[in-house]
């Protein structure tokens, strides 16, 4: 595949990534439901080397459960969530969501995390593995 491109909503925030996925994610927190506005938010990690925004956007910063700091991005325009960061492992990850991604035609989550919030309304591929928290990071490339 070799990277891929995305961007906002209104296309005022744009991204290239130049190399493949590290991770594709699935996440049941109450921080991504609300975030994303769905009923769990799906993320594509890269290593932030390799991802190259353009465009003004807006961060805001909240706790995890685990006490660290998730940055999330998004576009202060339209408001589209677009990437984020933990402090966890010193930010060296980007957390894409998927929702942003121009063609995400790609994107199969391997692992689902904090399942233990998942709502009882959602449908899970049976082949994804299961976290009832947050697992290690994955590591860079």
């Amino acid at each position: 595949m070799a990277g891929f491109t995305g961007g906002c909503l209104c296309g005022a925030v744009r991204y290239e990534v130049s190399v493949d996925p590290v991770r594709m994610a699935r996440c049941h927190c109450d921080d991504c439901r609300k975030g994303s506005g769905a009923t769990f938010a799906t993320n594509v990690f890269v290593p932030a080397e390799a991802f190259k925004v353009t465009g003004e956007f807006a961060t805001y910063e909240s706790k995890t459960d685990a006490g660290n700091t998730m940055t999330r991005a998004f576009c202060p325009k339209c408001g589209s969530p677009v990437f984020g960061y933990s402090s966890a492992g010193g930010g060296v990850m980007r957390a894409i969501r998927a929702g942003s991604i121009d063609d995400a035609s790609f994107v199969k989550p391997s692992i689902e995390v904090f399942t233990k919030r998942m709502l009882a309304c959602t449908v899970v591929d049976p082949s994804t593995q299961k976290f009832e928290e947050m697992p290690p990071p994955p590591p860079p490339r």
